[in-house]
């Protein structure tokens, strides 16, 4: 059984990096306990200094610079731990992002786009890390400050810290109420930041779309517009911000100027020496930047908890398709390649889509399935490779129902090529061996030619600008329909599993080409079980059996001789296609005349 995805929380990243945080607050405590001792040394030197008893005072100055030292090193190891800390979580978050998208199915990505999953999988965990690195530093390093200052401030005088603290109760208020609106405001900006980035992501990926309609000025004002509630929602946020930091800073220096015309007083009347009122000074002053840092932590905290709360929506999504099997319950070794669909019934968003459907395919046997739009036969393609949701016991392999097959075997033996192909934007040397170890070994580059000879692409490809090393663009938008799909099918070709589903691969391509791709189907289909998803006749007419499909049932089956004796639809779609390819034929005659 595949281990179960546990989604991730705040409180369970922290754990899995407990050592480094808890050693970097032990480092924290030894900088504050430094501090706290470069205080006393310096309010014994100074009262040295006025008894002028030098010896002590050098003895106060030698301990001084050893604290010094022992801060220097704790602080810069407090960092390193705790930032590390931060970008090891980023890590695992980062991976377990990954990973739930892979275990998600259709229905998630009709309601997400890629750009609001990349807003998500950049920028709200770039603030996560913010808050797991600098956000836990900061709080650990104020609740360590506040209590080695305090100890030096009472230890003077009780009266004049609680006089220098007399801000605090506020302080306290209004990082609360500001806090609140922080996270709220922080949301807002990452929401209207992630709908920004999926429009940008759309136009970039439907870029031809755009230009063959002359949209660009349309689409400009859609950008604009979306611009221009990122802008608000900004602006807001950096307001709150630019006022939280400010306030912070203004009632730090109010308890400065309480504790300078206090503490002067208390020393005109001898109450505290000249070493103790230099030694609070520098407490106070040590006390004023967690003040500040404290603004900065709360603001860094919201913000993370805005950002992981949009994660979390991703890491807590229901998953479609459960992978419970065995692993290694199946031997791949033995597989023959037999597939059966038994009163199989799908539906999707309350629609049916394939209501009782039944068939078989022997092992290293061919089955065409052939209908009009709409009839099913997408659905059933990807319910052969289990992309969809299934009933227990409705699709077979060898006998074995799907969901007895660990999903990584069961897809890396049932081959499935989507009717939308897919390229990555990279190589076409790359895109056709994905699927080895090393895309750019000498055997790859053999291996690929072969491919792309097969898919009749080797001749477009040889005039791309650099050959098989060109790009071919974010979805291989630097190609055309039918070079996408050919390109796409090589890979799959090239991949060569033990049963092979191939979705609609020549609605790109001219009969000519079409005749070409099937001879080679022809030669990799030998020793493997092969399911065609097609429109076309004369592609049907290649497979040992074909099964017709309307409205999601089975209507027909027979091999194509059979089936053209029977008045069914059919016979219909060949005498429509013999139509279209003499009008075809007729017409390109003409252009030659």
């Amino acid at each position: 059984m595949t281990v179960p995805f546990v989604p991730p929380t705040l409180a369970s990243t922290f754990s899995q990096n407990r050592v480094r945080y808890g050693v970097g607050a032990i480092a924290l405590g030894l900088f504050q306990l430094s501090m706290n001792r470069i205080d006393w040394c310096s309010k014994h030197a100074i009262d040295a200094i006025v008894v002028n008893d030098e010896a002590r005072g050098s003895r106060a100055v030698a301990a001084l610079m050893g604290f010094a030292l022992m801060a220097f090193v704790a602080r810069v190891a407090s960092r390193w731990l705790m930032f590390s800390a931060g970008r090891d979580a980023e890590y695992d978050l980062r991976a377990a992002f990954l990973r739930k998208l892979h275990l998600l199915g259709a229905s998630f990505y009709r309601t997400m786009g890629p750009g609001e999953l990349m807003s998500r999988a950049t920028n709200d965990l770039a603030q996560v890390r913010l808050l797991l690195g600098f956000g836990v530093l900061n709080v650990v390093n104020v609740v360590f400050a506040f209590a080695s200052t305090l100890q030096v401030m009472v230890s003077i005088s009780p009266k004049l810290c609680v006089a220098s603290l007399a801000n605090i109760p506020f302080l306290v208020f209004f990082t609360r109420t500001v806090g609140r609106k922080l996270y709220t405001y922080t949301r807002e900006n990452q929401e209207s930041l992630g709908a920004m980035s999926t429009m940008i992501q759309s136009n970039l990926a439907g870029l031809r779309v755009v230009r063959g309609f002359a949209l660009d000025d349309h689409e400009m004002r859609r950008f604009d517009a979306s611009n221009q509630r990122y802008i608000r929602a900004s602006l807001a946020l950096a307001r709150l911000r630019g006022l939280f930091g400010p306030a912070v800073g203004l009632a730090s220096a109010g308890g400065f100027i309480i504790f300078f015309w206090y503490g002067a007083n208390l020393l005109s009347r001898r109450e505290i020496s000249g070493g103790d009122f230099f030694a609070f000074w520098f407490a106070l002053g040590r006390l004023a930047w967690p003040m500040v840092a404290l603004g900065f932590a709360v603001s860094i905290v919201q913000r993370g908890r805005a950002g992981f709360d949009r994660l979390a929506e991703i890491y807590r999504a229901p998953v479609e398709i459960v992978d419970d099997a065995v692993p290694g319950a199946q031997d791949l070794r033995t597989v023959r390649g037999e597939l059966e669909v038994r009163r199989l019934s799908v539906t999707i968003a309350g629609r049916t889509i394939l209501d009782d459907v039944t068939l078989r395919v022997p092992a290293g046997s061919s089955l065409a399935i052939v209908g009009r739009t709409g009839s099913g036969k997408s659905t059933l393609a990807q319910a052969l490779a289990r992309m969809v949701p299934l009933m227990r016991g409705t699709v077979f392999l060898d006998g074995v129902p799907l969901e007895a097959w660990p999903i990584r075997d069961l897809r890396s033996t049932l081959g499935y090529m989507q009717q939308d192909a897919f390229l990555f934007s990279t190589t076409v040397q790359r895109n056709v061996a994905y699927c080895m170890d090393d895309p750019d070994s000498p055997e790859a580059e053999r291996l690929v030619r072969e491919a792309l000879q097969a898919a009749q692409v080797s001749g477009d490809v040889a005039l791309l600008p650099e050959g098989v090393e060109t790009v071919v663009g974010e979805r291989g938008v630097q190609l055309s329909g039918g070079q996408k799909q050919r390109i796409a099918l090589a890979r799959g070709l090239m991949w060569g599993p033990k049963v092979m589903v191939l979705d609609d691969p020549f609605s790109a391509v001219d009969a000519r080409t079409e005749a070409a791709i099937l001879g080679a189907l022809d030669d990799a289909k030998t020793g493997r079980t092969l399911v065609l998803i097609t429109h076309r006749i004369a592609a049907a007419s290649r497979c040992d059996r074909i099964v017709v499909l309307d409205e999601g049932r089975t209507v027909a089956e027979g091999t194509h001789d059979e089936l053209l004796c029977l008045d069914g639809p059919y016979r219909r779609f060949a005498e429509e296609q013999k139509v279209q390819d003499e009008l075809a034929a007729l017409s390109n005659a003409e252009v030659i005349s």
